[in-house]
This record gives C-alpha cells, structure tokens and sequence, in this order.
C-alpha cells in the first residue's frame, strides 16, 4: 500500500474515494448477479440444445443404411452454406443471436428419388440447425464469462482491496491530525505557561 500523505486535503480525497466505490460497488454486484443468472440460463439452453441434438441424429440413423445402399450420396443433395446471426446485449456485453442457417438444396427428380428423401434430408437440416444454434449459444457463454470474470475481478478488487484501504488511510490520517491536534493544544499551554511566568518574573 502506497504512503498516504496525513493532511486534511488526503482526508478529504480518501473519503471521497470511498464514497465512490461504495457507489460503484452496488452496481457491479448487480452487474455480477445479472451476468450469472444469464450464464445459468445459457447453460440450460446449451443442454436442451444437446439433447435435441442426440434425438435428431438417433432419428436419422434408421435412414443412414438407406442412403449407404443409394447411389445419390448425401453431401450432393444438401450443401451448408453458413449461419446467421444478429446482435443483442446482455448486463453491457455484445453477443451474437442465432437467426438460422442458409442450406442448398439439390433439385431432384421426384420421380427417380425415393419417397424418404425429404423427409431424411429435413431431418440432415434439423441437425445442423441444432449445431449451428448451440455453437452461438457456446460464443454466447464464452462472451458473457468473459465479462463475468473482468466483473467480479473488479467487485473483489473493491470488496478486498480499495474500500479496506480507504478506510485505513482515513483511520490513520484521523489519527495522526488528533495528534497534531493535541501536541498544537499542549505547545499552547505550554508556551501560555511560560509566557505567564515571564510576566510573573518581569513584574517581580
């Protein structure tokens, strides 16, 4: 901890800093809270995301063999062409919102291709969807623990740190003026005193 000069003008610069973190303090813990919850809600999102996931792919494996004993391969009747998303803010941080997913479609002949076609590639779509929609909400999560973290560094850095070393310094500085106080108070007296017998001797 820095030296702290013991005038009055430290102590009112000392106290004035803590005012202003017990100010800011608040709002950062609020700031913490609302960060948190967001970070939970996420991760529940992340899990149903997951899950669904799984039940699509676990859906789709009946039609797997079907496609292995086909000549049209998979990857030429559907293309991925990429995600999009917009923005939103959440306690102060920018985070991408998942809107969908741009695919390509292969034209086909419905009468050379099976009945199950549709249906088996709605269901290809279904998956990609479901991973490009959790990889946002996983970019969401890493951006939202990133500001949770630079947070709660700043909460313990108030908690811990300044508002403990305010307090000190105006203890200190209190301290060190009520003393100034009394030796100013006895220098006083004292040179009241001599002053007194000065008089008494020179009238005597």
């Amino acid at each position: 901890m820095a030296k702290v000069k013991l005038t009055k003008t430290e102590l009112k610069a000392q106290s004035d800093s803590l005012k202003r973190f017990r100010r800011f303090l608040p709002m950062l813990q609020l700031k913490k809270q609302q960060l948190q919850a967001e970070i939970a809600s996420v991760d529940t999102r992340i899990a149903d995301m997951e899950q669904r996931e799984r039940a699509a792919k676990e859906a789709l494996s009946g039609w797997i063999a079907l496609f292995a004993a086909d000549t049209a391969p998979l990857r030429d009747m559907l293309v991925f062409q990429g995600v999009r998303t917009g923005d939103s803010n959440i306690a102060g941080v920018t985070i991408p919102v998942y809107e969908g997913i741009d695919v390509k479609a292969a034209e086909t002949d419905l009468f050379s291709t099976p009945a199950w076609y549709d249906d088996a590639l709605n269901a290809v779509k279904s998956i990609w969807e479901l991973k490009a929609e959790r990889a946002v909400l996983e970019e969401q999560r890493k951006l939202i623990m990133e500001e949770l973290n630079t947070t709660s560094q700043r909460v313990n850095l108030f908690e811990k740190v300044k508002i403990p070393e305010c307090r000190e310094n105006i203890r200190l500085i209190k301290i060190a003026i009520g003393d100034e106080q009394t030796a100013s108070v006895t220098r006083g007296k004292i040179a009241k005193g001599r002053g007194a017998k000065a008089d008494k001797e020179e009238a005597a």
